[in-house]
């Protein structure tokens, strides 16, 4: 006998109508004892399951919903890291590709100007995109939320003591954006602060830092520098007249000292010679003839040098010309009752004394 091919065997024979009932009602009998749904272990999900099942175990047991939890937690941490990432990306692409497309001179800006601009824009997109992040989290944490919503409901006393606790900063953010849109210094002015000398070194929104000339940096909150007065020397335009000041005795020629000083200052590279140079007796002293010698420098960072130079050569040639420099003269009067009356007590203390 021949079986045929595939996964069934034929039989070629009829069953008696009794014999094909009671097939069926056993068929039934053994379909009704199977489960009506497949275990999950069976179908390749029984670990996911496993997992929820124990979280949801764990939230029935603190009474806490353990899922909602970690939803809001990743939330939290992806709005965190993007914050972090876009903060870092804006700052980088101010910082370096805009002044390639902004062209300072086409509009009317000077490159301090431009800068100080600029730092002060940079930080305040980046400060903004800080808050934004900062309003998403709290809107994700449900506390929080309606804290918010709470003190916002209230704004009228959370908003006076919030005012008044905030006071101060508030000020100087105010004050550091008038800096930058007024423009009364900038980013790389040389400037005269409080009896300091020193440049902008930079501009944030809540102070200004100012390098002196000796390597230190004052670091001063712009309401300060927003309401004190300052020495720019670097605004509008840079070149500076500076004093020197040089004596000379009574006896000495003026004429002859006057020629001597132009002369130093001539020779000086950074004294600029197509403006006027010119001296001045400016005092008759108790023992000397006060003369002045004013120069124009291209700038106050070079002033203070320039003039310690031109000094210093001055005082060379005077010694070799022989124009005298005084030194302090002072007269002494000695009555002669008066001597004779200090020696006597002299002479006294010293008998005492033996």
């Amino acid at each position: 006998m021949t079986l045929p091919k595939g996964d069934e065997i034929l039989y070629e024979y009829t069953l008696p109508p009794e014999t094909v009932s009671k097939v069926a009602e056993g068929t039934a009998n053994i379909s009704s004892g199977l489960p009506s749904e497949v275990p999950s272990q069976f179908m390749g999900d029984g670990a996911q399951t496993n997992l929820y099942s124990i979280i949801e175990r764990m939230s029935d047991a603190l009474n806490v919903d353990l899922i909602s939890i970690l939803h809001t937690v990743i939330i939290v941490t992806v709005i965190v890291v993007g914050t972090l990432v876009a903060a870092k990306i804006i700052n980088r692409l101010l910082a370096a590709h805009v002044p390639k497309l902004v062209n300072a001179e086409k509009m009317g800006f000077d490159s301090e100007t431009e800068r100080t601009f600029r730092t002060i824009t940079r930080r305040l997109l980046v400060a903004t995109v800080y808050v934004i992040g900062i309003i998403l989290v709290v809107d994700q944490i449900e506390p929080l939320s309606k804290m918010a919503v709470t003190l916002l409901a209230g704004a009228g006393v959370a908003g006076i003591a919030i005012g008044f606790a905030a006071q101060s900063s508030l000020s100087n953010v105010v004050s550091g954006i008038f800096l930058a849109v007024f423009h009364p210094i900038r980013v790389g002015d040389y400037v005269d602060f409080n009896g300091e000398y020193g440049h902008i070194e930079d501009l944030t929104l809540r102070h200004t830092v100012i390098l002196t000339w000796d390597g230190r940096r004052i670091v001063v909150p712009n309401s300060i520098m927003d309401n004190q007065a300052i020495i720019n020397w670097s605004i509008v335009d840079p070149v500076i007249t500076w004093p020197i000041n040089i004596g000379i005795a009574y006896t000495a020629d003026i004429d002859k000292a006057r020629d001597i000083m132009m002369d130093a200052a001539m020779r000086h590279p950074l004294v600029m010679k197509n403006r006027e140079i010119m001296v001045r007796v400016t005092q008759l002293g108790d023992f000397a003839v006060n003369m002045r010698l004013y120069v124009d420098v291209p700038s106050r960072n070079v002033a203070y040098t320039t003039a310690c130079d031109i000094t210093e050569a001055v005082k060379k040639r005077f010694d070799k010309e022989g124009v005298e420099i005084p030194y302090p003269y002072r007269n002494v009067i000695i009555q002669p009752q008066q001597s004779a009356q200090a020696l006597e007590e002299i002479d006294d203390k010293e008998n005492q004394a033996s």
